[in-house]
């Protein structure tokens, strides 16, 4: 795949402007009874409405009533036709053959061996073929998917129901717009009117249904030819046909369902289970775990969670911390359960059952307390671990093998010729003396430096001392540690020398043309300075170590081996040093973060393994200048220095009798079958897990998950921080596709694909990605291929409506994207190291990013407190989203892109960027200008990343045509389109529809 330019892809022309004088886009369907009329070659099979030529489809047939919430569902219906049998009890049946799964009312208490509920059906669709068809699109010829696999032309997809996701309108309103050269016209997005929804009606009878007996009305007969389906259905559906008396596709690219509200957690399951743990720390792929192996077995979705343990709560939502005192810790004798709301108390109140063994255990009597007739406990609204799913714990001496550690801060610095020349050692120094003050554990804090380049220099910082002293050693093969207990030091004794050797550390290397690193010795030399209290080290590299231990070789250079077995060796470390450092470092309880910045190649690979197994994480800043990315890095790096820690941390998943942890996948080291050593964690880790079911048959009725991290917090307390959730066991495959997480299910896939790429080549990854989706959805058409006539029709749940445009955005992903001229080895590997440790809802968003036209906003007048989504509305990913007059921006939490349209009026782009509004915008740094505008746009860019502050959305500017540029930072990643010989949602959607039906 060599190509004339290995930095950028190359990107195909844009398409020609659709010809003004081609017929109306969207067209009405002909009365019910009428056989559809053809008017010659410039019509589709329709006849074109008259007095709105330009308006969404609506549904036609006879007026819907407006939904009412317990209304069954409308449905159009053909003259002649049978009406459709009522519904008995509370949903559709809920598998092939079998009755529908139903929970009653929820248990009084957790004791209780009633099942819980399954919340309400999702909302039903009504029938295919009786709206408007979409308009008429000829979809581009694909170049070439992920997986491998091309769709033939003359197929698209007709909307058979209601649009999936109608709250996403289209680009502009009003009157239809020309095209505009560059892009084809944004009339493809228009809005599609919502038919009336309502969903299935409760349970109020007290009969339930025979096992054997089917959900239909005692007078219902077959269906006859014309007569429509009887049974109602509880899925969303994608029909696949063409439009009556012509060869062109129905294909309405805006019905597909696209996440535009961002992460939509399932609600049902909170409300369920109000003492549960929030989803901020724990999310379950399905909540409806499955009560056999052989229904586990046809999940071939993830079954796991995904953790976070840190995860910053919102002011007011704190966790709230527990001291038991002199009573001890309660925990369960057997099974080592901490006590928690889903215990119950026996013998008047003297004993406790745990809800994970069911283990007797005695009551100390200092928590005794009596119960109610309930068997309540008198004082539990008092008692916040036995009504809150989180706690936090301090624990007595016996949870510690040493005092607790005082927070330490050690700084391994590149100090060669490139890493003065492009400003690193300066920024970091400034960033590092402006967080001083800001340092956890004051006045615990503990603070060391070394720099190297062909040597290693250590630094005396003792309290004593007006100046540090630097000392120099140059044998990179015996190293030893000069003055070992004045090197690392109490910053609040020594403030006045750090902050001098901070001053002085940029003039100290200014003129440094060594060009050479020793890093490999430097690091041993660091773990032999730390290795007696622990800490985290912050690695800042600039070139590939060259010298000594762990010294590295340029690798990659050679394209004929992507694409062979042997391609996924540039992708794991090349030296097991790094690795071996990795495993002794986190014995010590040594956390490493990684900060690269080499615009050369510098095996971030091999470096990030030293992350990868202590738990911590790496920031890549590719081609790093101060002038550019210093913003990014002083917020970045002063984010990690000042952020609350947890030190010398270890986590560990108990789950219910009958299912356990069977793989955990992550940034950490697995100390044993269940323990994760964690060195250093904080609240933008997270780490996901698969389970697996023990016993052939789970005999109770719901499976409890309680998440424990024992960790020291900065002030010096051993804490542990207790997580604690119940879900209910299913006997049904349905109800597990409808309690599904979307966004956990996601998060697990993107860390198992990543993983994959560690051992086989990136189309494997892709390919097990797209075949994990098809088999799902293939398991749930046989679900409902009994019941309901599904004809041509993809049909997928409404809680996994988005997985399959995740699937594609996924492949589209840096870690796994296309071949060598697509990415750097360096840029693919940061970014898997990035992506494995990230929280769902930031992965999410960097997988299908936000992009919003922002220019009308800006000419409205100014209001401070306005909501991001109330004023901004997300706009699909895709080229025909963008008008050639308008100002966008994108932003996938990592970076900031505004483009600038060919024809967005001058004023507006004089007003943001000044005298600069003409020229490359590649030479054009954003900039507050003196006019209300650019005061608007900078006050909406700012808090845009205060909304997340975990990374530092660098924002770059790029006009409509500019190229390599506008490819690289902008069309590569609309992930909707055909780009770069890479799939588009529309084909992705085909080869999904194909492959579902090929086995169904």
């Amino acid at each position: 795949m060599g190509t004339e330019n290995q930095n950028y892809p190359n990107f195909p022309a844009r398409p020609p402007p659709p010809s003004t004088s081609s017929s109306s886009p969207f067209a009405s369907a002909p009365p019910p009874g009428v056989p559809p009329q053809s008017s010659g070659p410039q019509t589709v099979g329709f006849r074109p409405l008259s007095s709105q030529p330009t308006r969404p489809f609506t549904p036609s047939g006879p007026p819907m009533a407006p939904p009412v919430g317990a209304m069954r569902p409308m449905v159009s219906q053909i003259p002649g036709s049978r009406p459709p049998p009522p519904a008995y009890g509370g949903g559709p049946p809920g598998g092939v053959g079998g009755s529908f799964q139903r929970f009653p009312t929820p248990p009084p208490f957790p004791g209780s061996q009633n099942p819980p509920p399954s919340g309400p059906p999702p909302p039903t669709q009504t029938l295919a073929g009786h709206l408007s068809p979409p308009m008429s699109l000829r979809p581009q010829q694909p170049m070439g998917p992920p997986g491998g696999y091309v769709s033939p032309p003359g197929s698209g997809f007709q909307q058979s129901v209601p649009p999936v996701n109608p709250s996403y309108s289209g680009v502009g309103s009003g009157p239809p717009q020309p095209s505009f050269p560059g892009y084809p016209s944004n009339q493809g997005f228009q809005s599609a009117s919502q038919g009336p929804v309502s969903s299935y009606p409760p349970q109020t009878g007290g009969f339930s249904q025979h096992p054997g007996q089917q959900n239909l009305h005692p007078g219902y007969a077959p269906p006859t030819t014309s007569s429509i389906q009887g049974l109602a259905e509880d899925f969303n559906s994608l029909s696949l046909s063409n439009i009556p008396g012509s060869l062109e596709p129905g294909l309405d690219p805006s019905s597909f369902p696209r996440p535009l509200d961002g992460d939509v957690e399932p609600k049902s399951f909170a409300e369920m289970y109000p003492m549960n743990c929030d989803s901020r720390y724990l999310r379950l792929t399905t909540s409806a775990i499955p009560n056999s192996q052989s229904l586990a077995s046809r999940w071939h979705l993830p079954l796991g969670a995904v953790v976070c343990p840190l995860a910053e709560a919102p002011e007011g939502e704190e966790v709230p911390l527990v001291d038991f005192g002199s009573t001890g810790i309660i925990r369960c004798r057997r099974c080592r359960t901490y006590i928690n709301p889903y215990v119950t108390f026996t013998d008047s109140g003297r004993k406790w059952r745990c809800n994970i063994c069911a283990m007797l255990n005695d009551v100390p009597g200092e928590y005794f307390s009596h119960l109610d007739a309930t068997g309540r406990r008198m004082d539990m609204d008092q008692r916040p671990e036995l009504t809150k799913g989180s706690v936090e714990i301090i624990a007595p001496t016996e949870y510690m093998v040493r005092p607790p550690m005082p927070p330490t801060y050690f700084f391994l610095i590149d100090v060669s010729f490139s890493a003065t020349k492009s400003g690193m050692l300066e920024v970091a120094a400034q960033t590092i003396k402006s967080c001083l003050d800001n340092l956890p554990g004051y006045p615990r804090t503990q603070i060391g430096f070394i720099t190297y380049d062909s040597t290693i220099h250590f630094y005396n910082l003792k309290s004593s001392l007006s100046q540090p002293q630097m000392m120099v050693v140059s044998d990179l093969d015996d190293i030893y540690i000069p003055l070992p207990d004045d090197l690392l030091v109490n910053l609040s004794e020594s403030r006045n020398v750090v902050e001098a050797f901070l001053d002085s550390l940029p003039l100290m290397f200014q003129d440094n043309g060594n060009v050479e690193s020793a890093f490999g010795p430097a690091l041993k030399a660091a773990y032999m300075i730390m290795n007696q209290l622990g800490g985290k080290l912050l690695i800042l590299q600039n070139s590939l170590p060259s010298l000594g231990a762990g010294r590295l070789k340029l690798r990659g250079d050679d394209p004929r081996v992507y694409g062979t077995d042997k391609e996924y060796v540039l992708r794991v470390a090349e030296d097991n040093f790094y690795k071996q450092m990795a495993a002794d470092c986190t014995k010590f309880q040594i956390g490493i973060n990684v900060y690269a910045f080499s615009d050369k190649y510098t095996d971030i690979a091999s470096l990030g393994t030293l992350a990868k197994y202590t738990g911590g994480q790496v920031y890549y800043y590719p081609g790093f200048q101060s002038s550019i990315q210093g913003d990014k890095l002083r917020h970045e790096l002063a984010r990690d220095l000042t952020r609350e820690t947890a030190w010398e941390s270890v986590m560990r998943i108990r789950c219910g009798k009958g299912i356990r942890c069977s793989s955990y996948h992550g940034n950490f080291m697995l100390r044993s079958t269940d323990l994760l050593a964690l060195p250093a964690v904080d609240c933008d880790k997270a780490y996901a897990m698969q389970l697996a079911l023990e016993e052939t048959l789970l005999t109770t009725p719901t499976v409890y998950f309680q998440v424990a991290l024992l960790y020291t917090a900065s002030c010096g307390e051993r804490r542990i921080r207790v997580h604690t959730a119940i879900a209910p066991v299913v006997t049904d495959l349905g109800e597990m596709y409808r309690q599904a997480d979307t966004g956990s299910i996601v998060s697990v896939y993107a860390r198992l694909a990543i993983e994959k790429t560690l051992s086989a080549k990136l189309d494997d990854a892709r390919n097990a990605i797209q075949q994990k989706i098809v088999k799902a959805l293939r398991e749930y058409r046989n679900l409902h291929s009994v019941q309901h006539r599904l004809g041509s029709r993809l049909i997928y749940p409404e809680s996994l409506k988005f997985l399959p445009l995740y699937g594609l955005a996924m492949c589209k992903s840096t870690p796994l994207h296309g071949g060598p001229a697509d990415a750097s080895l360096d840029e693919r590997c940061g970014a898997g190291f990035t992506m494995m440790a990230l929280p769902v809802k930031k992965l999410l968003k960097l997988l299908y990013p936000s992009l919003h036209r922002v220019d009308e906003w800006l000419l409205k007048p100014s209001v401070d407190h306005d909501d991001l989504k109330d004023v901004l509305r997300r706009l699909p990913l895709a080229a025909e989203s963008l008008d050639s007059r308008g100002l966008y921006i994108y932003d996938d939490g990592f970076r900031l892109v505004l483009w600038f349209g060919r024809m967005l009026s001058p004023d507006i782009a004089k007003n943001l960027l000044g005298a600069d509004f003409a020229a490359e915008l590649s030479r054009v740094t954003l900039e507050e200008q003196e006019n209300g505008m650019s005061k608007k746009l900078m006050r909406l860019i700012k808090k845009v990343r205060e909304n997340d502050p975990s990374y530092h959305p660098m924002c770059f500017l790029v006009r409509q045509g500019e190229q390599p540029r506008e490819g690289f930072l902008l069309l590569r990643n609309l992930i909707e389109d055909q780009m770069g010989g890479s799939t588009g949602y529309v084909d992705w959607m085909l080869q999904i529809h194909r492959q579902v039906q090929q086995n169904a």
